[in-house]
């Protein structure tokens, strides 16, 4: 990692896949460092799953030493039991980045999607295709939930403007991004 970089992690949380995304940012560039998901559909046992997600969470901490985490929060449904397993999931991943003293930013599915695509509204497909477009990495269709973790590391990275020079300038808006950024988008 280059002395004047930063590094955040973006975690889309679950039971079944919890997705996530590395990027390194310096100056106005993002590089993407990794991006994958973890399959916990094998496991039976919640707590084991939790278990695994802290794990696996603590190990890319280690492994990168992100500045920051982004973790998408946990968005209103109907089903009350799947909402109390989403946020003990997304609890144990807060605690992992925590206990290694990284900071750890919550964001909203509707925010994160409308940092990435301008519309709060936007399908997976376009939240990974808008980020293929910005980062350019190969689309792999399958890896929808990375992207989401992905798209959390970015949004966290737009929404504060963490640049390697220190600098604090805000961007006010999609259009504004693109008019100060015309190289950024392919």
């Amino acid at each position: 990692m280059a002395a004047s970089s930063k590094i955040i992690i973006g975690i889309d949380p679950g039971t079944i896949v919890l997705g996530y995304g590395i990027i390194e940012v310096q100056g106005s560039k993002i590089k993407l460092l990794s991006m994958g998901v973890v399959q916990l559909s094998k496991y039976e046992n919640g707590l084991q799953k939790l278990k695994i997600i802290y794990e696996k969470v603590q190990g890319l901490v280690k492994q990168y030493e992100p500045h920051a985490c982004a973790i998408e929060a946990p968005f209103y449904g109907k089903n009350v039991q799947s909402m109390l397993k989403l946020g003990r999931a997304q609890g144990v991943a807060i605690a992992a980045a925590l206990t290694a003293g990284v900071e750890v930013e919550e964001l909203a599915p509707k925010r994160i999607k409308q940092s990435i695509t301008g519309n709060g509204n936007a399908s997976k497909e376009q939240v990974a295709a808008m980020l293929q477009k910005l980062i350019g990495f190969e689309l792999q269709p399958r890896f929808f939930d990375a992207t989401d973790g992905l798209a959390a590391a970015v949004c966290y990275h737009f929404q504060n403007n963490v640049q390697a020079s220190g600098g604090s300038a805000k961007v006010s808006g999609w259009k504004d991004f693109l008019n100060k950024n015309p190289g950024r988008v392919k």
